[in-house]
């Protein structure tokens, strides 16, 4: 079973040397570990998860790979403030796997204008549907259209849309 490729993923967001990322609800940490070797040692990615047990595996797997540019935060997105990070201090943010789990959409979507520069990238991965036992419940299924209006509505621009991998649809915006 393939899952959706973080790499090629963030390979369309444009990232370059020197970019700060912060990856909302890391989790596993791919996304991250992906960012982290496209900004480059003056490069700084902010890996923020409520679990801490993960953050200490992505520490773990960044030092294996001799990553020094990847901060962890524990920290909750659907929180103001929550991330910990400065207001407008981040050029890219990732929220991958992340939006159907949300009980406060509408706060998280705030925390990443807080935090997100004008103009900055934001890159939206999730389930395209349920698929008996991978991925949420189909209740929890969150549709490429309605993520695409809830963002929309929030003030942000559509840049593009793609297949984030064969079960997950792509996302890219930028922030207002």
């Amino acid at each position: 079973m393939s899952f959706a490729d973080p790499v090629a993923n963030i390979l369309q967001m444009g990232l370059r040397d020197g970019m700060k990322v912060a990856d909302l609800g890391a989790g596993s940490g791919h996304y991250a570990l992906a960012a982290a070797n496209i900004v480059g040692s003056k490069g700084r990615v902010y890996a923020i998860d409520v679990q801490e047990d993960v953050l200490k595996c992505i520490r773990d797997r960044a030092e294996e790979k001799g990553l020094k540019n990847i901060e962890t935060v524990w920290g909750d997105v659907e929180k103001a403030g929550g991330t910990q990070l400065k207001d407008l201090s981040i050029d890219a943010v990732v929220l991958s796997n992340t939006l159907f789990q949300l009980n406060e959409k509408d706060d998280a979507i705030g925390e990443i204008k807080r935090i997100l520069v004008s103009g900055g990238k934001l890159l939206v991965v999730d389930w395209a549907g349920a698929y008996g036992g991978i991925g949420p419940h189909k209740d929890h299924v969150i549709s490429e259209h309605d993520a695409e209006q809830l963002f929309i509505h929030h003030g942000f621009h559509k840049v593009k849309a793609f297949r984030g991998g064969p079960h997950h649809y792509s996302l890219l915006f930028t922030a207002p």
